[in-house]
């Protein structure tokens, strides 16, 4: 302990570890040189070679003020019109939604190990697992996980274990951030991944490559529908019929939105689906935290399953309902080594406001919000084809929500970074990856956009593209 008006040496005296005497020790105890040697993993060329440029410490109010003044340069909704897609989306939240996930029996309620405190929170996860079963015409959903990429990376190495196989096949057009999730996730396991070529004029998968591919050897086939462009992929039901004939696994990956009018991965085949829950009444955050859809068709898949399963009994002596975690085979502390996966966490409080959200809409406004949607993104689409020098949609399958446009001599990071200075959010840039074999950005729209924003969109984007 400090004694009265003792002077500082260098240290915090809330932060004893910063003295060096001490940092000197712990190094010495594991065997380090240096505190440098620590991050030796981390390549030189990425990491930074000086001190950071810290200020000295200011008063609350200069601190609040500066704050506020560096957060008012973001551009971001509603004060700035947002058409950004490609895997969070703007939505209408309801009042309701916020207001419940923001009770503090939710919000402040972490992992419900002991059941007989944890009832409300049980049950708000048994009726998210129970209505995204029914969304997705799947027999099991967990009680989510971190977002969609991770649920694909999930489900792409649970398809390599249950089914043996070291062949994974992808098809060409599904988020590049996904894809990259996906490699990283399976690259412990030496599991082969494979693009499928998609057809430039579609936007779609062209599944003529299939037959050849599709081997006693594959473990599973991952789709996006609809996928990274918008486009509604089309032949699934025979991608899934061949596949099973092989022994493989379907996994789809979807935007539950999309469910409304779009029929679900369950009616054609698919075994394992994952997604995005973000557009379920979740902010879009700046990226996070969202909500990972992760569901099985068969029942017998859902002990392979990553993550937690809810399930709902009664008391031994009554009909009361009761409601406990009936699977944890995610958990390392359970099962060490032979857990399904690694994630240690869910994301329990999205699940709550997208059970809430889907429960507050029903069937019936479900699909009258999917109607708005498709309406409004297709209206969008058909406005900017009258713009000179953009070609929309750039491709001609159906598409839901969103859609790309082409540019003709105009770089697309340049279009968007032009619309960014008119307080216009748009025209994500496709990545070259893709081949497209010219500029294109992607755009969606939403139930929140009107007439009058698309319009200020087209004027905007003419603008943008003027040579």
């Amino acid at each position: 302990m400090m004694k009265k008006n003792e002077p500082l040496t260098g240290s915090h005296p809330l932060l004893p570890n910063l003295d060096q005497e001490i940092i000197d020790e712990m190094l010495l105890k594991i065997g380090a040189g240096s505190v440098e040697e620590l991050f030796s993993d981390i390549p030189s060329d990425i990491r930074l070679k000086r001190g950071l440029r810290l200020p000295e410490g200011q008063s609350e109010s200069v601190v609040r003020r500066d704050l506020q003044s560096r957060l008012a340069s973001n551009k971001t909704p509603p004060n700035s019109l947002c058409f950004l897609g490609g895997g969070v989306w703007p939505h209408y939240i309801p009042a309701a939604v916020e207001s419940v996930v923001s009770r503090q029996e939710f919000y402040t309620s972490y992992t419900p190990y002991q059941p007989e405190i944890s009832q409300g929170m049980l049950q708000a996860l048994f009726e998210y697992q129970s209505l995204m079963c029914d969304l997705l015409g799947m027999e099991a959903c967990n009680s989510s996980m971190y977002d969609w990429a991770s649920a694909a990376g999930e489900a792409a190495r649970m398809a390599s274990k249950v089914t043996g196989r070291r062949r994974f096949l992808l098809c060409g057009d599904i988020g590049p951030t996904r894809l990259e999730v996906i490699r990283a996730y399976v690259s412990p396991m030496d599991l082969e991944l494979e693009s499928l070529p998609f057809d430039v004029r579609s936007g779609a998968t062209d599944f003529s490559a299939l037959s050849s591919r599709i081997t006693s050897d594959v473990a599973g086939v991952y789709v996006e529908n609809p996928n990274y462009f918008g486009v509604l992929e089309e032949g699934l039901l025979d991608l899934s019929a061949r596949l099973h004939e092989k022994g493989g696994l379907l996994v789809v990956g979807v935007d539950p939105l999309s469910l409304s009018i779009v029929k679900p991965p369950g009616k054609y085949g698919a075994d394992i689906v994952v997604g995005e829950g973000q557009p379920l009444g979740i902010p879009m955050n700046y990226g996070g935290p969202h909500l990972g859809i992760f569901a099985v068709k068969d029942l017998r898949l859902a002990r392979s399953m990553p993550g937690r399963l809810i399930g709902m009994t009664s008391e031994k002596d009554s009909e009361q309902k009761a409601f406990s975690m009936v699977l944890q085979t995610r958990e390392q502390h359970i099962r060490r080594e032979g857990a399904t996966s690694n994630i240690c966490t869910n994301q329990s409080l999205m699940a709550v406001a997208a059970s809430c959200y889907l429960a507050m809409l029903g069937k019936t406004g479900l699909r009258r919000l999917g109607e708005v949607i498709i309406s409004n993104s297709h209206y969008a689409a058909k406005r900017l084809s009258r713009v000179d020098g953009v070609a929309s949609p750039l491709f001609k399958g159906p598409f839901f929500k969103e859609f790309a446009v082409g540019y003709e001599g105009t770089r697309a990071v340049s279009v968007y970074r032009k619309l960014a200075s008119k307080g216009v959010l748009g025209g994500y840039p496709i990545d070259r990856g893709f081949r497209l074999g010219r500029e294109a950005g992607l755009f969606c729209v939403t139930e929140v956009h009107t007439h009058a924003d698309i319009e200020r969109l087209a004027v905007a984007l003419g603008e943008a593209v003027m040579r």
